[in-house]
C-alpha cells in the first residue's frame, strides 16, 4: 500500500517520493492518519476503507474550493487513489503552532472574508460527509427548502431509522412544517461555507496565519458556519468580535442558531446514541416556541 501511495504522490507532484518514515498522528476518529516524509517533503496522509473513497474524493474537492477563494489557508490537496483495498487521501502537511496574540482576530476576519464569496445556489456539486455521514448537498435557490429538505429532514430521517420515534418526529415534523417562519425577511446569499467548523478543525501555522481543515463544504447560510463556533466552544470571543466587525450579522441570528445547530446534534444523536436524544428534543421545543 505505501509504496502505491507514495508512487501516487511522485506523479501528482512531479518530483520522485520515497517515504523515509511513516508515523501515526492521533486525533481522528473516522480515518487512520499519517505523516509521511522524506528528507526533503512531508504530506499528511488519510486512510479509511475502499468504499470511504468518494468521502476523500470529496473532501479534496473542499479543499480545493476553499485554496481557490485565496480567503484562508486550507492544506492543499496531492492525491486520492486506493492502494491495497484501503482508500487515501494524501494532502499538503502544515506545521502547527501556538496562536499568537491577534489570532483569534486573523481568524475571524480571514473567515469573514471566505463568507463574501459567493456560490450559485446552496448546496455544492457534490455530497460529502458530516463525520461519518452523508450530508447530501442538491443545489436548491431557495435556503429554507434546502435547510428543510437536505439538513433537518435528512438527518430526521435516518433518526426515524435508527429507532428514534415519538416526540422526536412528532415535534420535528411541526419544525419542518414551520420553518419558512424563520427566514420572514431574511434571504442569506449562497456564502462558501466549511460546513464542520467546530474547535477541532483550525489551527495556525508556523507564520501565525489561521488555518482549517477536514471541511465539508458546500454554499449556503454563513450563520451555519458561525452557529457550530459556538456549539461545541474552543474560539476565543476576539474570534467572534473581529467577524462581527468584519461582516455583521442579522438579529435574527440569535434565534436561528440553534436551528442550524440542531443538524449538529441530530447527526451526533445518528451517530452516537441516545445521549444526545433529550438535547435534540430540547432544541426543537425551544424553536417551536420561537415560531408558535
Amino acid at each position: 500500500m505505501w509504496n502505491f501511495i507514495d508512487k501516487e504522490i511522485s506523479a501528482a507532484t512531479g518530483t520522485e517520493f520515497f517515504a523515509a518514515t511513516r508515523s501515526s498522528v492521533g486525533g481522528g476518529c473516522i480515518n487512520s492518519t499519517y505523516r509521511v516524509e522524506d528528507d526533503a517533503r512531508r504530506f499528511f496522509v488519510k486512510i479509511n476503507r475502499a468504499e470511504r473513497l468518494p468521502m476523500f474524493d470529496a473532501e479534496a474537492e473542499g479543499l480545493r474550493e476553499i485554496v481557490a477563494a485565496g480567503a484562508i489557508r486550507a492544506p492543499r490537496p496531492v492525491c486520492a487513489g486506493i492502494a491495497a483495498d484501503c482508500a487515501f487521501l494524501a494532502m499538503e502537511y502544515i506545521n502547527f503552532s501556538a496562536p499568537g496574540k491577534g489570532a483569534g482576530e486573523e481568524l475571524g476576519r480571514r473567515l469573514a472574508a471566505m463568507h463574501q464569496v459567493a456560490g450559485p445556489r446552496h448546496g455544492w456539486r457534490l455530497d460529502n460527509t458530516i463525520g461519518a455521514t452523508l450530508q447530501v448537498n442538491s443545489p436548491a435557490e431557495n435556503w429554507a427548502e434546502f435547510w428543510r429538505e437536505r439538513r433537518l429532514g435528512h438527518q430526521l430521517a435516518l433518526a426515524a431509522r435508527n429507532g428514534y420515534q415519538g416526540v422526536l418526529q412528532r415535534q420535528g415534523g411541526r419544525l419542518l412544517s414551520k420553518l419558512d417562519g424563520f427566514f420572514a425577511g431574511y434571504a442569506p446569499p449562497p456564502s462558501l461555507l466549511h460546513g464542520d467548523l467546530w474547535g477541532g478543525n483550525f489551527g495556525f501555522d508556523r507564520a501565525g496565519a489561521p488555518v482549517i481543515f477536514d471541511p465539508a463544504v458546500y454554499y449556503g447560510d454563513r450563520e451555519t458556519d458561525l452557529a457550530m463556533t459556538e456549539l461545541f466552544g474552543g474560539f476565543p470571543p476576539s474570534f467572534h468580535a473581529a467577524y462581527r466587525e468584519a461582516f455583521p450579522l442579522d438579529p435574527g441570528y440569535r434565534v436561528r442558531k440553534t436551528l442550524y445547530n440542531l443538524y449538529h446534534i441530530l447527526n451526533h444523536l445518528n451517530l452516537f446514541g441516545g445521549g444526545y436524544l433529550g438535547e435534540a428534543e430540547g432544541m426543537i421545543a425551544l424553536l417551536l416556541s420561537e415560531v408558535g
